[in-house]
């Protein structure tokens, strides 16, 4: 089943999209929105599968999906936190500003709260004030859960993830020293994020086994590769283990959002891996790319983002069908 939820006020209106993202037929009668479905998902869940197939099927009356039309599925959460799944991103990017990486970061999540009170839509533009902090884009695969209590276990917190949905999890980098520097995490260098138009149950997936959802995460700027890194691969936390983390000391109200931060893959030599130009796999974010030209040349060469730049991150079935829909952003001085 895919949700979807189309620009209508704060916090959207839901519809049902078809498994092609061709179609939509409008949820109002079940729950006007997300937040009210996964408010009340045992009464809701069932009702919204039924409408589901019965869109497949044309037994409703539908409408025309366009991706542009659509905000983030939840346009704003309860709460937003991403955590350092592939810790190999993680020891990049610290190598690359010179600092030393705990052990503990390969068994114990690293995971920030991030601001929720508002999303960008995934075709909304990226707002860029000041060039020189070091705009980055992050693609991130991002669960929804329900509710979850205090001390789930990781078995118990990946039953209550209800949907999967990509993410853009947009950085400004060289704010980024300065803020860890005080000991007091990120705030100022995480602006508002973008998910996929979008959002799947995990049975609706095939590529998600064991909390992981296995496929290439395709990221393009200014339609050239940028990164093809599988998401189920390298991945050292899965989401029922993410969203425990979360839940160790707090319960996780229903519409929470968790991320799996960067995507990254090593290369075959357990190195960092190479551009896809050179049959690599590429990179999700620029910082990575970044780091590796840095080891390799001494210095970054590609720039970070700047008013212009277009941003696309993608998943595609076997078949080279959308899944979740295109997260497709331009930067937009302001």
């Amino acid at each position: 089943m895919k949700l979807a939820s189309l620009k209508d006020g704060r916090d959207g209106r839901l519809v049902v999209v078809s498994d092609d993202l061709a179609w939509y037929a409008p949820a109002d009668a079940i729950a006007p929105t997300l937040q009210a479905a996964l408010d009340d998902w045992e009464r809701c869940e069932p009702h919204l599968r039924a409408l589901a197939e019965t869109l497949e099927h044309g037994g409703v009356p539908r409408e025309r999906f366009h991706e542009h039309e659509a905000a983030s599925p939840l346009p704003r959460a309860y709460q937003w936190a991403d955590g350092s799944a592939y810790v190999n991103h993680v020891a990049l990017v610290r190598q690359a500003r010179g600092a030393e990486m705990p052990e503990s970061f390969w068994t114990d999540p690293l995971m920030y709260q991030g601001g929720s009170d508002g999303f960008l839509g995934p075709r909304d533009a990226i707002p860029l004030s000041d060039p020189s902090w070091g705009l980055d884009l992050e693609a991130e695969v991002a669960v929804i859960t329900g509710d979850v209590p205090q001390g789930a276990s990781p078995e118990a917190a990946l039953a209550a993830v209800r949907l999967v949905m990509l993410c853009n999890d947009v950085s400004l980098r060289n704010l980024i020293p300065g803020e860890i520097a005080k000991g007091f995490g990120f705030f100022q260098a995480k602006p508002a994020s973008a998910f996929s138009p979008v959002a799947v149950t995990p049975d609706s997936l095939q590529g998600w086994r064991a909390g992981k959802l296995h496929g290439s995460l395709e990221v393009e700027l200014n339609g050239e590769p940028l990164g093809r890194a599988d998401a189920g691969v390298d991945m050292t936390f899965d989401f029922g283990q993410l969203v425990a983390h979360a839940a160790r000391t707090r319960s996780l109200a229903a519409g929470s959002i968790i991320g799996s931060g960067t995507v990254s893959n090593r290369g075959p030599d357990g190195g960092p891996g190479q551009p896809v130009a050179a049959g690599g796999v590429g990179y999700s974010c620029l910082a990575e790319l970044r780091t590796v030209e840095t080891l390799a040349d001494g210095q970054a060469r590609t720039p970070f983002l700047k008013a212009g730049d277009v941003v696309r991150i993608e998943m595609r079935d076997g078949r080279r069908h959308t899944i979740f829909g295109a997260i497709e952003q331009q930067v937009e001085a302001t």
